[in-house]
């Protein structure tokens, strides 16, 4: 309204902005990842015990299928560390593509992961009875190694403004805000399909490559290494998880350093530096956001799966299959679906209730205090502060309930029903249905999300630089608009589902008793 640079130190929200990249962007991710690094470490360790268990080997062979997944973490941080330490300064990199600067690092971590992932399986996967099992478990390895490198060259592709789908968007920017968004969104749900085929690709691969180890169960010669084989290329995908994060963090890093030189009235020259920067950024979050929805996927599979064996458990009988032509199992996934969608409709709503707040107030102290357009009153950056972090919490409340709420709710009533109509565990099998698509339908929302925020965030860089008229042009304008709808995207509604599809996958697990007859 008053025509005030994004980060200019008159604008009283510019500190909120400034936090809420450092919480949203380094301390949430983290937990993110944490959440998907934990999931999966448990879920393999369990696995590895139970077929190593089932397939009559020895205890020291057993224990060394245990403490896997924690050797492979273990190494993560020496891998991440010496990727870290090979990206540096030097004369000849002067001008370099800092994106192509920290790929390389990820090259150097990801090359060193490859060698010691091998070495691993070697000393803790080499079975007797089965010779080539730790090889089938390397190629396991590998092909979630392949996974990750292939979700950073995807996030690279659609949210860098060096490559065609940005640019569309900012072509489209030139016609109005409209055609902007229309652009933005055609360019995330076209996001989706590679990332998914790659998905699917590894989960399909790591399982066959794990069933054909050779590892048999001891007492029917029945092949069991399937599951263990995914959980292994989880491992292999979060091998560089260390370095990956650090490539989100320097995100808001660089845009709070360009937010600084805002606010300190540094030459414009320093200013295109750190925008620079900055739009490099925004591709290494949505890489980050990209590995961790791939990294929550293959989780979830296994917790998925967790939750078969623990029902066979409890109940005694074999449960590997849900059949969705069963009435009430697709009318469950129906419902997972539809909790994907109510659950981002709510976290986007929030930010547009509270982004409305801190305008309001934005605008009453532009009103009361004119002395602020002069730089004679200075802002009151706490009170946006304040008004943001109150909101964060107090909108969180509905989403976190439905994602808790809902799957018990789904599973105790068709548990009921089942009761009354007499078909056996339908509440088990109801909520196998009610994962199932909660986790497709949230994978496939997710890199949408993400994707298209980025995409529209780096389209704006991408004007700032000078092109259809650069800053303060109408094709600028534009894409601020496309700014704007993108964060709630990309920084809220996107990564909250990573954390709801592995919450659905845990609860129901914790909660599966109530779900049986």
């Amino acid at each position: 309204k008053k025509s005030t640079p994004e980060d200019a130190p008159r604008t009283p929200a510019v500190i909120a902005d400034l936090v809420g990249d450092n919480v949203g962007d380094c301390s949430a991710r983290g937990a993110d990842l944490f959440e998907s690094i934990a999931a999966e470490v448990i879920s393999a360790m369990i696995l590895g015990a139970s077929m190593s268990r089932r397939a009559g080997m020895a205890e020291e062979v057993g224990v060394g299928f245990v403490a896997f997944p924690l050797v492979v973490h273990a190494m993560d941080c020496v891998v991440s560390a010496c990727g870290i330490l090979s990206v540096g300064e030097s004369q000849g990199r002067c001008g370099e593509d800092p994106y192509n600067v920290l790929k390389g690092g990820y090259n150097v971590a990801i090359m060193l992961a490859v060698i010691g992932f091998g070495i691993a399986c070697k000393a803790l996967l080499d079975v007797e009875a089965a010779p080539k099992a730790w090889l089938h478990f390397y190629g396991c390895g590998l092909i979630g190694t392949a996974c990750a490198y292939a979700f950073v060259f995807l996030a690279q592709y659609y949210t860098d403004y060096a490559f065609e789908p940005v640019r569309r968007i900012a072509q489209a920017s030139t016609t109005g805000h409209g055609t902007n968004i229309i652009a933005g969104v055609g360019v995330g749900l076209e996001a989706t399909a590679l990332p998914a085929l790659v998905i699917s690709a590894a989960i399909v691969g790591s399982f066959w490559c794990g069933h054909t180890s050779g590892v048999v169960d001891a007492e029917t010669g029945e092949a069991i290494g399937g599951l263990f084989g995914t959980a292994v290329a989880t491992m292999g995908m979060l091998s560089t998880a260390a370095y990956v994060l650090t490539m989100d963090i320097f995100g808001p890093i660089a845009d709070n350093a360009g937010g600084i030189v805002e606010m300190s009235d540094q030459p414009a020259s320093v200013r295109e530096v750190t925008d620079a920067l900055d739009a490099v950024g925004n591709t290494t979050k949505a890489t980050t956001k990209g590995y961790a929805i791939g990294s929550a996927a293959l989780a979830s599979f296994l917790l998925f799966s967790a939750f078969m064996d623990e029902v066979t458990t409890l109940t005694g009988k074999p449960f590997t299959q849900v059949d969705i032509a069963i009435p009430e199992v697709f009318v469950a996934g129906l419902l997972g679906s539809m909790l994907v969608f109510l659950f981002s409709a709510l976290a986007i709503s929030a930010v547009g209730r509270t982004a409305q707040e801190v305008v309001n107030e934005v605008r009453r102290q532009f009103e009361d205090r004119p002395g602020i357009m002069t730089y004679h009153e200075k802002p009151d950056y706490g009170k946006c502060v304040s008004i943001v972090a109150k909101a964060s919490l107090r909108e969180m409340v509905k989403p976190g309930c439905l994602a808790v709420c809902g799957p018990v709710a789904v599973g105790v009533a068709f548990r009921l029903i089942g009761a009354v109509t007499g078909q056996e565990i339908l509440g088990a099998k109801a909520v196998c249905g009610l994962i199932m698509f909660a986790t497709v339908t949230g994978i496939l929302m997710a890199l949408f999300l993400n994707t298209a925020g980025g995409a529209w965030d780096n389209a704006k860089k991408y004007v700032e630089t000078g092109a259809h008229g650069g800053k303060g042009s109408e094709a600028h304008k534009a894409a601020v608009t496309g700014d704007t709808v993108g964060d709630p995207f990309k920084d809220t509604a996107g990564p909250s589902i990573h954390v709801l599809i592995k919450m659905l996958a845990t609860i129901t697990l914790v909660m599966c008793p109530i779900f049986l007859d």
